[in-house]
């Protein structure tokens, strides 16, 4: 099994949390000026979410990147060429699955603590072993719960997984391992 690595986000996005962050505190301000309760939380969608997954995963593992909706369930191709699907959250949820005829061999899901500018590999291998959580016919989206990517992870032998790239980003790259 793998242990989950955490990471810092790159420069690039940490800087953009920080923008959001200065929006909200600016509004919280005016607001409560206004007597306000009101918490406007700006939160980040599902497609950025997504597009800043794929792009630590392009980063951090060298996974290039299709075009988007060109294959429905892939989002890349690991350097030995096998597919990979690519899940990201900001929330304190699994991720969450179409039905889809192609599953990808890997699948990368990584939890965004967008206060801290952090991130968790929760699951690097393959896709199969977290899929097989889903139920065989639904339709719409289905979600893992987070402790099923937990079980599905301790299944991951250390052969299985995308190797993580050494990324220099001044600093703020290295993955450490969990605190227990």
């Amino acid at each position: 099994m793998k242990a989950m690595e955490t990471f810092e986000l790159p420069p690039a996005i940490a800087r953009l949390l920080k923008a959001r962050n200065s929006v909200r505190q600016h509004y919280e301000g005016i607001l409560r000026k206004q007597g306000s309760h009101v918490e406007l939380k700006f939160t980040l969608d599902g497609n950025l979410v997504g597009d800043i997954g794929e792009a630590i995963a392009a980063e951090l593992f060298g996974v290039t990147l299709v075009a988007a909706k060109s294959t429905e369930g892939i989002d890349g191709y690991a350097a030995d060429g096998r597919t990979v699907q690519v899940k990201a959250t900001g929330t304190k949820r699994g991720p969450v699955f179409r039905k889809t005829e192609t599953r990808a061999h890997y699948l990368l899901f990584s939890c965004l603590d967008f206060e801290n500018a952090r991130g968790t590999v929760a699951y690097n291998g393959p896709e199969h072993y977290v899929t097989r959580h889903l139920p065989e016919t639904f339709s719409g989206q289905r979600m893992v719960s987070r402790a099923q990517v937990r079980r599905a992870a301790e299944e991951v032998q250390d052969h299985e997984g995308l190797p993580r790239l050494q990324v220099d980003w001044g600093g703020r790259g290295s993955i450490t391992p969990p605190t227990a």
